[in-house]
């Protein structure tokens, strides 16, 4: 079966990171109708997310997140797509969070 593996190094520190993933979950929930758990641990977190021909893992550490996915026989095909769209949801939420506060006038 086809795997994906994605790392992101961060510098957000486990709370703020945890927030993070917490509301990647949320998102994949909504976007692609996955089932996700959010395991808290005291250096780590582990969000477990699965559906029909999919199922993996996001590791939240202080300082990196770290996805593997597992994909069925149907949806390898998908794999560079799928991929792409995991990399491109996680490094839209961690780009928000290094964008400057905008300023009240």
């Amino acid at each position: 079966m086809p795997d994906i593996h994605i790392q992101r190094e961060h510098a957000l520190g486990l709370p703020e990171a945890r927030k993070l993933a917490f509301r990647w979950a949320e998102q994949v929930e909504e976007e692609f109708d996955m089932e996700c758990t959010y395991e808290e641990g005291k250096t780590s977190d582990l969000v477990s997310f699965t559906r029909s021909g999919v199922s993996g893992t996001l590791a939240v550490h202080k300082n990196s997140f770290e996805l593997e996915a597992r994909l069925g026989f149907l949806l390898g095909a998908f794999k560079d797509r799928i991929e792409a769209e995991i990399v491109k949801n996680l490094d839209a939420l961690l780009a928000k969070k290094k964008a400057p506060a905008k300023k009240k006038a």
